[in-house]
């Protein structure tokens, strides 16, 4: 009996690890460093990365951010690697292989020059005679890489933001676009006050648009993934909390005086 009661407690125990292992459901996210909004050195890994952390949370995930390069993020999220990639910007294409999340982020895409060279342009088209810089993997919008497309615009493309903002100030190019938010919070960090303080951008925004989690079609779990996510980004909204991401006051997510 003693050794009945023994196996009865063992087979209770495994069971509840079990049942507990189950219950606790974990998701890998790729993203590509964008700071303010995704930030690998940052302690919460960005305003974005814990907004998402916190969504999922009340959903009763947790969540781990793979820092890629955009591209590979991408590829490895459309593969499967991964339960989600963020953020993207809609794409027709993109909606052969993913389900899109309702919008998570505004952005507004300007054009950075040095202060002491004007930039003046109303179309992508006056843009043609610049030397223009970008970042790989990014998309600045259908007009812009339409333009790309049909070599109206001459562009050098680099690995980060900050290698843009280092050859604008070496005379390397003459601008390049940038999300307003990422594009000030890179200058005040990786570059000295004086560097930064010669460099602006143009007011008039090259794209406005909204960004989206990107959830693989080829996961079996993926479209109740998103309308989890879905509805609990909306609670988030509903009760003011979405917003209070975007006013900590350690982003400083508008330009200063000056800049």
């Amino acid at each position: 009996m003693k050794r009945y009661l023994t196996m009865l407690l063992v087979s209770l125990f495994t069971w509840i690890e079990t049942v507990t292992a189950d219950d606790t459901q974990h998701l890998s996210i790729a993203v590509g460093d964008w700071p303010p909004y995704f930030d690998q050195e940052a302690p919460d890994q960005g305003i974005v990365a814990q907004l998402l952390r916190d969504v999922f949370a009340e959903e009763g995930f947790t969540v781990s951010y793979h820092f890629l390069p955009w591209k590979r993020a991408y590829y490895e999220a459309a593969m499967g690697k991964h339960d989600a990639t963020a953020v993207w910007m809609h794409a027709e294409e993109r909606e052969q292989e993913f389900t899109f999340s309702d919008p998570v982020l505004k952005e507004r895409f300007v054009v950075f020059h040095l202060k002491d060279q004007p930039v003046s342009w109303s179309s992508v088209e006056d843009l043609s005679d610049l030397r223009l810089g970008g970042s790989i993997g990014y998309s600045y919008g259908s007009a812009f890489d339409q333009a790309i497309e049909d070599d109206l615009l001459s562009i050098e493309w680099v690995a980060s933001t900050v290698l843009n903002f280092r050859r604008l100030l070496f005379d390397r190019i003459d601008a390049f676009p940038e999300e307003i938010n990422v594009g000030y919070h890179i200058l005040r960090r990786e570059l000295d006050p004086e560097e930064a303080s010669r460099i602006t951008h143009h007011p008039r925004p090259l794209l406005e648009n909204e960004s989206f989690v990107l959830f693989p079609k080829t996961r079996p779990d993926t479209v109740q993934l998103a309308e989890r996510f879905n509805d609990r980004l909306q609670a988030f909204r509903d009760s003011g909390r979405y917003d209070h991401y975007f006013k900590n006051p350690q982003y400083s997510l508008q330009p200063r005086q000056g800049q």
